[in-house]
């Protein structure tokens, strides 16, 4: 699974991709973390506010930051 945090690497957008990171390693998700700081190619997954999450291309959510359970249910139904 390839988990795309969308942001220029504001407070929240780290806030996520460490909250991603923590959750995949405690389901034993097989997942890498990328950061997409491009304005364009954030753009291009139609977020205007970051920080944006993506899973396999899928846009999840943008605009804020999830709780740890909200992030462990995206997670598991991205795994399934």
């Amino acid at each position: 699974m390839v988990i795309k945090v969308l942001g220029t690497g504001c407070a929240n957008c780290k806030k996520v991709k460490a909250l991603a990171a923590e959750v995949a390693k405690e389901l034993g998700a097989e997942a890498t973390i990328e950061e997409v700081t491009d304005v364009k190619d954030i753009m291009s997954y139609g977020v205007m506010q970051t920080p944006g999450l993506v899973i396999d291309e899928k846009l999840i959510g943008a605009g804020g930051v999830p709780t740890k359970q909200q992030m462990q249910q995206i997670i598991q139904s991205a795994m399934v």
